[in-house]
């Protein structure tokens, strides 16, 4: 089949298109034919080798844990999936190798639910991780409940505008961190949005005097200071992009596959709550091209790439 691979860590021209051997499908999964591929910016720190501590590599390695598709075959033990069905899946292993940059995938179904039927191919492959990182924070670690107020770091991004349109579900105000020009797509989520940059402490204190509840943050860095010091008494603080987080007495949350709440996230699609924004899509051979803008850190919503012809 032909698939994206890297055979060696590095940059965006590590990336090869060409044939790759066809998956083989285990007894607890089925193979899948690749519609869409979302794109996340661990996709790049894993083929940079950022996580090989966490996540040892098999080279060549296939790319894309997020995936929209049509079921071919199922296993031998799988009862949940037959042939024709539309699935959307998280499909991380713990290494690196069999990724969804390919025409076919062979997808565990612990990672797998029902394709939302009110979404496109392409946007639900942006889905997945982004929906199951908001919401296992959301509901998890942060615990929001109605009535409180939320920051939500880079809410114009993949997974900050998902945990804005949850924490709003869930009935939290939802401040959201973004450049000038997403403001208005920050308040289209039901957002309030906060522009970054120098002034942000005194910006956000000027909408909550008596500090948020909660800090979704998507950064790391020196933002979790400065989230730490808006805390209201109580205030919990959750970032899934640095560990460092636990010094200033919060929690760091890798998001983990998990049918349940993907298929939760599929109802909530299609009962209104969730949009999935795609900003760009690349074909399947311009893989590297979806990297490079992903790395760039400003897109709004998803990129995604695409395996054929997209239908719903």
């Amino acid at each position: 089949m032909k698939a994206i691979s890297y055979a060696r860590y590095g940059g965006p021209e590590v990336l090869e298109y060409g044939e790759v051997p066809d998956p083989r499908v285990g007894p607890d999964s089925v193979l899948v034919q690749v519609r869409a591929a979302g794109v996340n910016p661990v996709d790049w720190q894993c083929r940079e080798g950022r996580l090989d501590a966490l996540l040892a590599p098999v080279f060549p390695v296939v790319p894309g844990w997020d995936v929209a598709g049509v079921v071919v075959r199922p296993g031998a033990a799988v009862t949940e999936f037959g042939a024709g069905d539309e699935v959307i899946g998280y499909c991380r292993e713990d290494f690196l190798s069999r990724g969804t940059f390919a025409e076919y995938v062979a997808a565990p179904v612990r990672a797998l639910a029902r394709k939302p039927r009110t979404l496109s191919f392409e946007e639900a492959a942006g889905l997945p991780l982004t929906g199951l990182t908001a919401l296992q924070v959301l509901t998890g670690s942060l615990q929001v409940r109605r009535g409180e107020t939320v920051l939500v770091h880079a809410a114009a991004g993949g997974v900050g505008s998902i945990a804005v349109q949850l924490a709003r579900h869930l009935g939290a105000r939802v401040l959201g961190t973004a450049s000038e020009h997403h403001h208005a797509y920050v308040r289209e989520l039901g957002g309030e949005p906060v522009t970054y940059g120098e002034g942000l402490a005194e910006r956000v204190r000027g909408l909550a005097p008596e500090g948020v509840d909660a800090v979704f943050d998507t950064v790391g860095g020196d933002t979790l200071k400065i989230s730490a010091n808006l805390l209201a008494p109580e205030g919990r603080l959750t970032s899934i992009a640095d560990p460092e987080v636990v010094a200033y007495g919060g929690q760091y949350a890798f998001v983990r596959p998990d049918p349940r709440d993907l298929g939760h996230l599929t109802d909530l699609v299609e009962q209104g709550v969730v949009a999935v924004h795609v900003s760009r899509t690349y074909p399947l051979e311009r893989a590297a091209d979806a990297h490079r803008e992903s790395q760039e850190g400003r897109t709004r919503g998803k990129i995604v790439v695409t395996v054929g012809r997209d239908r719903r």
